[in-house]
């Protein structure tokens, strides 16, 4: 199948979300236009408010579980179908597992179809989380994981494993090429400061001079990935990558959550210190992608986790008006422009609340 031209059409399911949001933005500024199906269940209305000035962009509010949302695509035809239309977040667990569960189920049948009768490319946004509490690392493609499937995180883990075994074989039986990306821990513009995951989490409570919860002992490992570059890995895997294959894309680097927060602080020039919290969910030891597989197709990450943790703090700062001690050194790699980058966008009352809380320190 070809590449899309300035002239197709692409479906984003969860397009209002963080990586959603910033997927279209991508998308559009290539000049494909752009349709997002997103229940608000974890998408903002704010992380898009712009993108519906552009008469290239269509969103329709729906649960991409429900066959009727998806029955009012078919006159559409799409070049590429993006499913990234899950809840994501540890914290989100307890609360939306059963959306977890049928986003990934009926969901991605639903979404299937829909690429189906347009012989559009189809990638289902898998997740490290995939391979459980792993045994091996780095984790390649080919390991099958160290999971419990009635564990506290099967919502999540099971119901993706299940995504990405349906999308492999609706793509064989049909005819259709499909894609799987595992994503591994991925931080960026677009984030809100009221986000449970672990960058974000950090640099809110820096900034309000607050306490950083840091759970067990601090000694697990993530790797981190702005982005950018896991948008440009979707990209090659989409345009080069083999129809029905896995793809790791994530950070090549793992830092214990103590060192991270570390990091976070040098970065952002902020100061505070950690508190030891006993996890409220069964923890996992380590994350570490094996992207060799994706390196293959020519990707590599440009942006460096201080480069970027300094990108979300100015973001962060710049929206609640704060002003930001840190500035991008001139031998950094480059950003996108202002102009091009999404801004961290905050509801009005996350704004007030978050203005009333840095302005008290």
């Amino acid at each position: 199948m070809r590449k899309p031209t300035q002239n197709d059409r692409c479906l984003v399911a969860g397009g209002a979300g963080f990586i959603g949001s910033n997927l279209c933005r991508h998308l559009l500024k290539d000049g494909i236009s752009v349709d997002v199906v997103d229940d608000l269940s974890t998408g903002r209305m704010e992380n898009i408010a712009e993108l519906r000035q552009n008469p290239s962009f269509r969103f329709i509010k729906g649960d991409v579980a429900d066959e009727n949302i998806c029955q009012r695509l078919p006159h559409r035809r799409y070049s590429q179908v993006y499913h990234l239309a899950c809840p994501t977040g540890v914290p989100n667990i307890e609360l939306l597992g059963e959306k977890m569960l049928l986003a990934s189920s009926a969901g991605t049948l639903n979404l299937l179809k829909v690429a189906q009768r347009s012989r559009a490319k189809f990638l289902f946004a898998s997740t490290a989380e995939a391979y459980g509490d792993p045994q091996v690392f780095p984790q390649p493609e080919t390991y099958a994981g160290n999971v419990d499937p009635i564990g506290p995180r099967s919502p999540y883990e099971e119901g993706k494993r299940f995504g990405e075994a349906l999308t492999r074989y609706f793509g064989q039986k049909h005819g259709i090429d499909t894609y799987i990306v595992r994503i591994f821990n991925t931080y960026g513009p677009g984030m809100s400061p009221t986000d449970q995951r672990v960058i974000p989490q950090m640099l809110a409570r820096l900034i309000q001079k607050k306490p950083v919860v840091i759970y067990g002992d601090g000694s697990q490992t993530r790797t981190f990935l702005y982005v950018d570059d896991l948008l440009a890995g979707f990209r090659l895997v989409i345009e080069r990558g083999e129809p029905g294959a896995a793809y790791n894309i994530g950070g090549s680097d793992p830092v214990t959550i103590r060192d991270l927060l570390e990091t976070v602080k040098k970065a952002s020039g902020l100061t505070g210190r950690g508190v030891h919290k006993q996890h409220f969910i069964e923890d996992h030891r380590g994350r570490w992608p094996d992207t060799a597989k994706v390196r293959a197709l020519g990707w590599r990450p440009k942006v460096s986790l201080e480069q970027g943790i300094r990108r979300i703090h100015q973001d962060f700062c710049e929206e609640v008006g704060l002003h930001t001690s840190t500035s991008r050194s001139k031998t950094e790699a480059p950003f996108m422009s202002t102009s091009e980058l999404p801004r961290a966008t905050f509801s009005a009352q996350e704004r007030r609340s978050l203005y009333d809380q840095f302005h008290r320190v």
